[in-house]
């Protein structure tokens, strides 16, 4: 662990145990959070977001990032930051007075999701008309909810989705940099054959292979020493407690751990939680202007005000970043923003399905919340997937085999601002889910007339064995190339940079963290070279 790491850790715990909405390793950084003016700024605290302050910061350039969310690092009464999958309260959902778990139903009960009090929760699902999008909030976006899973894409599909992109340079320099940075490391293959909490993944390999199909570990940004030593009891479980979309309490190396604390730990960087950008435009000397909303995390507005900056990073994610530049061009205050801005939209080819096994055929009571293998038909000539098996943990047992495909789905949706609401919209419908649907029908029928097994149709909130009306990985809107150059430079602005996963056209065929991590050191690496004065 470097000195910078330490530095920018210390500093988040120190702010976590006061309450601190502004979190910095030194008193001058600090001071960002209150001026009118700072050199950079970063919205979002995400992959791409978490990849720009590092490097700037290393670059000397002082730099301020703004949270909507907060810093995920002060137990509640129960002396836990985060709560358990089946345990849900205020923490894990943002503003709902219900929370709006991916399964919404068991034997068709409404048992899963709870009443909840309103508040600022680590768990978002924005709503479209025909796709819910989930993301996280806090310090660490997406890294605090996700399952971790650290996937490279094919070489051969990554050239194909952008072509414009030097693939030896990012094989070569910038995966193998991402995943370093991110702490990715793999299961101990004794371990996952030995331990209760892999039966299920093993029962599903099984019939995987049986059905003639191919699977494969998965790297991960959790620690799976740690999780061995949950395992034997050594420290406090997390993996092993039923904890992963509305966070983990040890275990998962999320970006605050990781990139945000080398950041930090720069001594130029300082975060800003609770703080929402709702306007963004470019005064006459070329400066960019961000007016700033400031809540508590019950939901009461603190202030709002301005702030100023030469360099503006967008990292907000597919929605986020999207949303503020469809506003600034249709509201006029960036009116050179191009026709190519909101397209190109996808979520992934993501689709959710779950298999009913034998009696015989137990997944265990004991589940590690952790996936750590996929089947992996993607080399398929007609129908792509990599599914991942994803685990239950329910406390019981419950012979249910449960997967997120992920498909190559051509379809492509447009983001759009709608002044008469004032918000983000969606261009797609449910048609366009039919491919993914169809490629993993395809693969997963055969696997069940092999088995001799059935599709579960209780627990999707109605009658469905498909969930194809909600994502875990959007993608889109400001592809790369398009709407900005090929290094993410926002076309029609200088000095206005996109870093997130907006930059990716709608899929990358596997869990697309890495890539974007990648993608953004590939990025900044020019930026600072050329751009930064």
């Amino acid at each position: 662990m470097s000195r910078r790491r330490i530095l920018g850790l210390a500093a988040l715990t120190t702010a976590a145990a006061a309450g601190l909405p502004v979190i910095s390793t030194s008193r001058r950084a600090a001071a960002a959070a209150g001026a009118d003016f700072v050199p950079a700024i970063v919205i979002g605290t995400g992959y791409g977001a978490a990849v720009s302050a590092l490097r700037l910061g290393e670059a000397g350039v002082a730099t301020l990032m703004l949270e909507m969310g907060q810093l995920w690092d002060r137990p509640g009464l129960d002396g836990k930051v985060f709560t358990q999958v089946t345990k849900p309260d205020h923490r894990s959902m943002w503003f709902r007075d219900r929370t709006e778990a991916p399964l919404g139903s068991f034997l068709w009960l409404d048992v899963i999701n709870k009443n909840i009090t309103p508040y600022a929760g680590v768990l978002d699902r924005v709503q479209f008309a025909d796709m819910g999008v989930y993301v996280g909030r806090g310090v660490g976006g997406g890294s605090l909810v996700n399952g971790g899973m650290a996937v490279t894409p094919p070489r051969g599909y990554f050239e194909e989705i952008l072509p414009g992109v030097d693939s030896a340079e990012m094989y070569g320099r910038y995966f193998p940099l991402a995943n370093q940075m991110l702490g990715v490391n793999t299961i101990r293959p004794g371990y996952f054959e030995s331990s209760p909490y892999y039966q299920f993944a093993r029962v599903a390999r099984a019939h995987a292979h049986r059905a003639g199909f191919q699977t494969a570990f998965v790297p991960n940004v959790y620690d799976f020493s740690y999780m061995e030593r949950e395992e034997r009891g050594e420290v406090p479980r997390s993996a092993l407690n039923g904890e992963v979309i509305y966070g983990n309490n040890h275990g998962k190396l999320s970006l605050d751990k990781t990139y945000l604390a080398a950041a930090l730990g720069t001594g130029k960087v300082t975060i800003q939680t609770m703080s929402r950008v709702t306007r963004i435009r470019q005064q006459a000397d070329g400066t960019y202007t961000l007016t700033l909303t400031v809540s508590t995390p019950e939901g009461a507005t603190v202030s709002t005000s301005e702030i100023s900056c030469r360099y503006l990073f967008l990292g907000a994610g597919s929605l986020g970043s999207t949303e503020l530049l469809l506003k600034a061009r249709d509201t006029g205050d960036l009116p050179r923003l191009g026709g190519e801005l909101g397209r190109g939209w996808g979520h992934n080819g993501n689709v959710m399905l779950a298999r009913a096994n034998h009696i015989w055929d137990p997944t265990g009571i004991k589940q590690s919340t952790i996936p750590t293998l996929g089947i992996n038909d993607w080399n398929h000539p007609t129908r792509p997937v990599f599914a991942e098996i994803a685990p239950m943990p329910a406390g019981m047992e419950t012979w249910i085999s449960l997967y997120l495909a992920i498909t190559k789905n051509p379809e492509r949706g447009t983001l759009y601002y709608d002044s008469t609401t004032g918000k983000l919209g969606l261009t797609w419908t449910r048609a366009q889910n039919q491919p993914s649907v169809a490629a993993a029908k395809d693969l997963f029928d055969h696997m069940n007339r092999v088995n001799v097994t059935v599709y579960r149709s209780d627990l999707f909130g109605d009658t469905r064995t498909f969930a194809d009306d909600f994502c875990y990985h959007p993608l889109g809107g400001a592809v790369l190339g398009r709407a900005t150059d090929g290094y993410g430079r926002v076309k029609g602005y200088d000095r206005l940079y996109v870093t997130d996963g907006a930059l990716l056209p709608g899929s990358v065929g596997v869990n697309p963290f890495v890539t974007i991590t990648a993608l953004a050191e590939r990025n900044l690496a020019r930026i600072v070279t050329e751009d930064i004065a």
